[in-house]
């Protein structure tokens, strides 16, 4: 479904403003335009403008009058929860959070669920018990707008920046030019912005906006949140219309808050296990490096102990010295790998050290250890580091290097033959992906999930996302997977070009 700002208005029509007066009677008298090589000072989205700044003065009086006590209990009210973040560590937030107060905002309200229209917070209200008699034709209609227009989320299809951007609403289909100047500065095709669009007058424009952009792979929770509202109203035999999201605007929003503070908060390291990353370095005490050698090398499943050997070093008595090997699984429950790498054993001497990265992995091996070397392996202590310590020590590390790494790095792969082997190895890698069960596709892999039409989005969502990541700034060692090979594994649309605005 599609929608358009309203076409050109002729002198003697109708006003679109709602006055009941002809068009040049009315808001076309009050049209003037500035002299050569100006800017419009008078046009339909400057006229909404300023009466939303107008608007939002005198909501603003009445808020410090009557309601200042209470605006904590909005923030509350608005992010669904008690403990949440203080306002002043989220000064962002005003920009979505001030338009809540003023028009939607109303403690007394129950959970939205009736069908009723929206009449608008208890600040709005108020207001219009004062003011609503001297109010001009548009500034009612911009607080119908503002209390009745969904906030939803709307994915950026096209930017004309400087002047405005073709929006679709995710969760109904609707799409929507608006003229927007400074903001469609900041807009990029495949975005998504939670935002409420007013219609007012030979414009659609954005009457309030969240400040992040949502990146493309984020897409994939809002999808979700459609299916379920279109579960909610599946037995009425109808699709979602505008007016069903003004009923869900708690559900709706709470997704906004989960993408926000998700994006908000760094991400939790995990290994492929799903165990959170935590270094774990254990010591033991052995009786012989052969002995020990003899009892673990079974933990490097499908590797023979010759070629274990193979990287031994020995002492001029021909006794075993020190080798190092990895600790090895058969598959991955997370990724379609053949073997799955779960830590390192060192053994020197009469002592072994095994390095893993979570605290099950540690209790893992040390039970292993202890039951096959049973009392000749002595347990001494164990280290643990958690990931921020490694990446302060790392970058130090770097510091004191310099660019030395990355020449060597870079002076590598300017060899045609490496480059080609990195290449191949790494794109191997990335095509598993279509076979690998992804958490956001519910459990389901790539391939299984394009087969309908939501997880075909999701999937188109996820690839996006990976594009995007695959444009950070970097130099010749940098290699780039092929993401348009994985589009043609999973029958979707080959990109031709990078999107453009």
């Amino acid at each position: 479904m599609r929608s358009h700002p309203h076409e050109k208005t002729g002198r003697n029509s109708p006003c679109p403003c709602g006055s009941g007066k002809k068009y040049k009677q009315c808001c076309l008298s009050n049209t003037s335009i500035a002299s050569a090589g100006t800017e419009t000072l008078d046009t339909p989205w400057s006229r909404q403008r300023d009466a939303s700044d107008r608007l939002t003065a005198d909501l603003m009086r009445v808020l410090r009058r009557y309601f200042v006590d209470s605006a904590l209990d909005a923030w509350v009210d608005f992010n669904q929860e008690d403990d949440s973040v203080p306002l002043d560590k989220m000064p962002h937030e005003l920009s979505i959070f001030s338009p809540y107060l003023l028009f939607e905002w109303d403690p007394e309200w129950p959970a939205r669920r009736s069908a009723k229209r929206p009449q608008g917070g208890i600040v709005v209200q108020t207001y219009l018990k004062k003011a609503a008699t001297r109010l001009s034709a548009l500034e009612h209609l911009i607080l119908e707008q503002a209390t009745t227009r969904p906030v939803s989320f709307y994915e950026i299809v096209r930017v004309h920046p400087g002047r405005g951007a073709v929006l679709r609403d995710i969760l109904i289909g609707e799409e929507i030019e608006i003229e927007e100047h400074s903001g469609s500065e900041m807009m990029r095709p495949g975005d998504v912005i939670y935002a409420q669009i007013w219609i007012l007058p030979e414009v659609a424009t954005l009457g309030r906006s969240a400040p992040i952009r949502i990146p493309p792979d984020r897409k994939v929770e809002i999808i979700k949140l459609r299916a379920q509202l279109q579960r909610k109203i599946k037995k009425q035999n109808r699709e979602l219309t505008a007016a069903d999201l003004t009923r869900y605007t708690d559900e709706i929003r709470a997704v906004y808050l989960e993408i926000r503070d998700a994006m908000n908060t760094p991400p939790k390291l995990q290994n492929t296990d799903g165990d959170p990353f935590l270094s774990h370095k254990l010591h033991f005490n052995i009786q012989s490096a052969q002995s020990a050698l003899d009892a673990l090398a079974p933990l490097a499943v499908g590797v023979a102990k010759e070629e274990l050997l193979d990287q031994a070093e020995w002492a001029p008595d021909g006794s075993l010295r020190n080798i190092e090997f990895a600790w090895i699984k058969k598959g991955n429950k997370m990724q379609s790998w053949e073997n799955t790498v779960l830590g390192h054993l060192k053994i020197y001497g009469k002592t072994l050290l095994v390095e893993v990265n979570s605290a099950n992995r540690a209790r893992r091996i040390r039970d292993e250890i202890e039951k096959r070397l049973g009392s000749q392996a002595t347990h001494v202590g164990t280290e643990t580091e958690a990931p921020e310590q490694m990446l302060k020590q790392a970058r130090q590390r770097k510091a004191l290097r310099g660019a030395e790494e990355e020449i060597d790095q870079y002076s590598l792969l300017r060899d045609p033959e490496i480059r080609r082997q990195i290449e191949a190895e790494i794109q191997k890698h990335i095509e598993g992906w279509v076979h690998t069960e992804i958490p956001a596709l519910g459990g389901r892999t790539p391939l299984q999930a394009v087969v309908d039409s939501d997880g075909r989005e999701m999937v188109e969502a996820l690839l996006q996302g990976w594009e995007r990541q695959n444009e950070l700034p970097g130099g010749a060692s940098i290699v780039r997977p092929d993401i348009n090979a994985l589009r043609r594994l999973l029958n979707l649309p080959v990109k031709t070009e990078s999107p453009m605005k």
